[in-house]
């Protein structure tokens, strides 16, 4: 009986793995080896036209002592996060409290306002941005109207960056979506026993809305941080990084340095360098959420 039972233990685990199989393929041959391929890759000095040659270190230490760029190309995109996550955030949360509601034709609102983010960082997403915020685009054509004089935003330094940042704000809709499930979750008679002890909006929100929603904000919040790291289409398409590199992107710049200059063992090192970079960002996301985040499970304390 011990043994039939084991047999039938057997035969079930050897299913199983025959049911994943091709999942567990692909990713041992698309994800896990090009992952270990470009770790090797990143100690050698390779072109693509010619076999690897093992350099050891050196890539690492020339991006952190002699290459320019690579400083350059890190603080515009730690800049890009710092303001386009929390815009986002904030945005995608008041927008998910306004569609929280019961109104007539609200899905309607609901699938209009997630739209964009349908098509996401998409080519041509980026090229109606680019239109829009040209210096014949629609954006100064609308200002010439009330006799504002309009300027090139995506070719002043001190703008492009912005147009950028305002591109990732606007695609909001998947942010917004997460919002909303995690407003619906909320149980109402918190607002109700709010309401009879004399609380105003405001105090719901910051006493119970936030609180609750806590959890949802700091996964869009890993996520957002995740995403915008590796932002890339709308900074090639829209400013290829121009002017004087004021958009010039980690992801950009990595890009260049393996199918520009065919820098294959360079772009690895710098890949495995913004992995650190993300991987560490979100530790401290994590650490930092036992202070902030509150779980209705574990009696409305933070972890």
């Amino acid at each position: 009986m011990v043994r039939k039972k084991k047999n039938n233990s057997y035969e079930t685990n050897i299913a199983g793995y025959v049911f994943i199989s091709p999942w567990l393929i692909g990713f041992l041959l698309l994800t896990l080896w090009p992952i270990a391929q470009s770790f090797y890759l990143s100690f050698t000095e390779y072109s693509l036209l010619a076999d690897p040659i093992w350099v050891g270190t050196e890539n690492y230490k020339k991006i952190f002592t002699k290459d320019a760029l690579f400083g350059k190309s890190l603080a515009v995109t730690f800049t890009f996060v710092l303001f386009s996550v929390p815009l986002k955030l904030f945005f995608s949360l008041m927008v998910a409290m306004l569609l929280n509601r019961r109104l007539k034709g609200m899905n309607l609102y609901r699938t209009a306002i997630y739209f964009p983010s349908l098509i996401g960082g998409s080519i041509a997403v980026s090229v109606l941005w680019r239109n829009m915020f040209g210096l014949d685009g629609y954006v100064n054509q609308v200002l010439a109207w009330f006799g504002i004089q309009g300027v090139g935003w995506i070719t002043n330094p001190d703008t492009a960056l912005g147009t950028l940042i305002l591109l990732n704000t606007w695609q909001f809709g998947s942010t917004m979506v997460i919002f909303l499930a995690g407003l619906k979750q909320i149980p109402q008679e918190l607002y109700e026993s709010a309401s009879v002890d004399g609380a105003g909006r405001l105090r719901k929100f910051v006493n119970i809305t936030l609180p609750m929603l806590s959890p949802v904000m700091f996964f869009n919040l890993v996520l957002g941080v995740i995403g915008s790291f590796q932002m890339f289409t709308s900074a090639f398409i829209i400013t290829k990084g121009g002017p004087v590199q004021s958009t010039y992107m980690y992801a950009l710049f990595l890009y260049e340095k393996a199918f520009k200059h065919y820098q294959m063992g360079y772009a690895s090192a710098l890949a495995w360098i913004l992995l650190a970079i993300v991987a560490a960002l979100t530790a401290l996301n994590f650490f930092a959420s036992r202070y902030w985040v509150f779980y209705e499970a574990d009696g409305g304390k933070s972890k």
